[in-house]
């Protein structure tokens, strides 16, 4: 008798699904096992001598399915550090701070209730991919099933409980100057909104240590979500948080996601931040405190749907932009093999070197917070240059039949730009470019358009690159 094929759940840069129908006790037990070995193998050590991470968010599903995770570790020989409810970055942050050898994060990050998962790291918290690891796990749990299960060690590993809540929240503090936001005579008013995931009990303790005023809503962990889906990249999620920055008058509005390890930003007028732009500020912002001369510049990553505002305001201050593939792993990948400072994506993860390359929705809260504690300046202020000289589209999907037979369209269709192939297909002109992307899950493809003309420009080459996709 053949054995079931295993649900569709093995991502590009995680595993996730429905729980109890996708994702279940027994399959996260599997897959606990399977991930030791892999790492074994990544590693060239036996199980027995690997020691690894294990965290969970607030999910519902997370203390059963964190469990049997756990028990799969364990059941193979390795040794766990249980650091029980954090953020995907506190997982992180517990494998490089500890020399672990892996770790793994029960979440299924922004998804809605029903959904589960988990984010597997190696050394060094980098990421497992599809392209990289997630795929050894899928083939393992996949011998297990056929076989009846996986080997069993002569001995089981060892479990210790962990609390990293303070030791993290003291590392994250030392990436800004606490005392000058502390001592500035602008008081700044913040709504916070922690989308019911683990913002509240990872970064709170960080604000309310900084004099600032405080505006908390959905604050409380709760898997139930009751309030909206720990999502605010989409608009009806982010609409509760621009109303409330508005009604309230604050300086600024800070909305997370589930696990916590994206922040994304309201301006004082309500506005949504763009993911562009605010790498680019956190890039000059990171480039003024680091040693980056002439003579010995430090590099930042953008990735390949980002708005010139990146590259140009890097070069201003002093860095290298260098282009990427769009994902974590391949984010974390490189900075590691290059020294990155830093890598931002638009779609709101934060890379820092000096937080094992890993990404966060702390930092980059403090960061802004100390941008505008001691400068005389808003956040409307601060982004104003960009939203003047940079008309981006954000990014717009269509659903297609053949999306690499629209890639080869547009390829021909655009023959006369600069073209690149580095994450789908880069069209470049000298005031106008975008990127078309498939994704990973989907038949969908994904622009990305900006002019330096007009908004009204970029809007007629969004709508003509659209009609081309959708025709």
């Amino acid at each position: 008798m053949s054995t079931p094929e295993l649900p569709d759940v093995f991502k590009a840069y995680d595993i996730r699904g429905l729980y109890g129908e996708q994702i279940d006790g027994d399959l996260a037990e599997l897959i606990g096992a399977a991930f030791a070995h892999v790492l074994s193998q990544l590693a060239g050590k036996p199980c027995s001598e690997l020691r690894l991470g294990l965290g969970r968010d607030m999910r519902l599903s997370a203390p059963e399915l964190a469990a049997r995770y756990r028990d799969g570790l364990l059941g193979q020989g390795a040794n766990v550090l249980d650091a029980g409810q954090v953020g995907s970055e506190m997982l992180y942050w517990l494998v490089g701070s500890r020399g672990l050898d892996g770790g793994l994060m029960c979440t299924a990050s922004h998804n809605p209730k029903a959904y589960t998962g988990a984010k597997l790291v190696r050394e060094g918290a980098i990421a497992l991919s599809g392209d990289s690891g997630i795929a050894d796990v899928r083939r393992e749990v996949q011998e297990y099933r056929a076989s009846g299960g996986p080997p069993r060690s002569e001995r089981s590993g060892e479990l210790a409980e962990v609390d990293i809540y303070e030791e993290f929240q003291q590392a994250a503090l030392g990436f800004i100057d606490a005392d000058a936001v502390r001592s500035s005579p602008r008081t700044l008013k913040v709504v916070l909104d922690g989308g019911n995931g683990m913002a509240g009990p990872m970064v709170g303790p960080l604000l309310e240590s900084l004099g600032l005023e405080l505006v908390e809503t959905y604050w409380t962990p709760n898997g139930e979500f009751p309030d909206h889906e720990p999502n605010p990249l989409l608009p009806e999620n982010r609409q509760f948080i621009i109303e409330k920055v508005r009604e309230t008058g604050s300086d600024l509005g800070i909305a997370w996601d589930g696990d916590a390890d994206r922040c994304f930003f309201i301006d004082d007028t309500g506005q949504f931040v763009d993911g562009d732009f605010m790498t680019a500020l956190l890039a000059e912002s990171l480039l003024r405190k680091s040693a980056s001369t002439p003579t010995s510049p430090e590099a930042i990553l953008y990735d390949v749907r980002a708005s010139w505002a990146v590259p140009d305001t890097v070069r201003h201050a002093g860095g290298v932009p260098h282009i990427n593939r769009v994902g974590h792993a391949f984010f974390k990948t490189r900075m590691h093999k290059e020294g990155s400072l830093f890598g931002g994506e638009v779609s709101g993860h934060y890379y820092f070197r000096d937080f094992y390359c890993a990404d966060s929705g702390t930092i980059p809260a403090l960061l802004v917070l100390e941008m505008l504690a001691t400068g005389e300046t808003r956040m409307s202020e601060l982004l104003a240059p960009y939203r003047e000289r940079y008309f981006i589209s954000g990014e717009v999907n269509s659903e297609v039949a053949d999306p690499e037979g629209k890639m080869r369209e547009l390829q021909e269709r655009y023959a006369d730009a600069k073209q690149s192939h580095l994450d789908g297909i880069s069209i470049d002109y000298e005031d106008w470019h975008f990127n078309v992307r498939p994704s990973n899950t989907e038949p969908l493809l994904r622009l990305c358009l900006e002019s330096l003309v007009s908004r009204e420009d970029m809007e007629r080459r969004r709508d003509e690159v659209l009609g081309v996709i959708r025709s």
